[in-house]
């Protein structure tokens, strides 16, 4: 049995910057590579600072959805701002049942990577009661402890 835990949460605004990830979805080292790329650029350009000026914790959120279509990846945090900056997103995250997987890692990518796998490779299938019908997810960076990147993916799920 993997280690994760079902928690209600209440409904939460994360404000990011992102991009359309253009790797087809079974590709795994592109999709990886070109989120590596966007949280590079994020924190040379500045963008991620501006978003960490908004915040009203220390969570960095790597956010995945699905917009029109398109594969979305965001930057993150949670906030009850906006930026007057076209290219920001707010991104509603649901009040409700949450599978919540806990880890850490070495980097931020790194725990991303762990956590993702874990939660939809092992633990979702493991929860017959519960189904992800879809929505944001997210990675959330929580903080560093002994060297290591801890922190937590979210994934909002409905009673089957």
């Amino acid at each position: 049995m993997t280690n994760y835990v079902l928690e209600e949460k209440e409904s939460f605004t994360v404000l990011g910057f992102g991009i359309e990830l253009t790797s087809d979805y079974t590709d795994y080292a592109g999709i990886n590579k070109e989120k590596v790329d966007f949280w590079q650029a994020v924190k040379q350009d500045g963008r991620l600072d501006t978003l960490k000026s908004v915040a009203i914790n220390d969570y960095i959120f790597a956010v995945n959805e699905a917009v029109n279509n398109k594969m979305m990846h965001y930057a993150g945090v949670m906030t009850e701002t906006t930026l007057v900056r076209e290219e920001s997103r707010v991104i509603q995250f649901p009040k409700g049942e949450y599978l919540v997987v806990k880890g850490e890692a070495k980097t931020a990518n790194e725990l991303s990577n762990m956590l993702t796998s874990i939660a939809f490779g092992q633990c979702l299938p493991e929860v017959k009661d519960f189904a992800y019908v879809g929505g944001p997810n997210a990675t959330v960076e929580m903080g560093q402890r002994n060297g290591l990147v801890y922190g937590e993916m979210w994934i909002p799920v409905v009673k089957k």
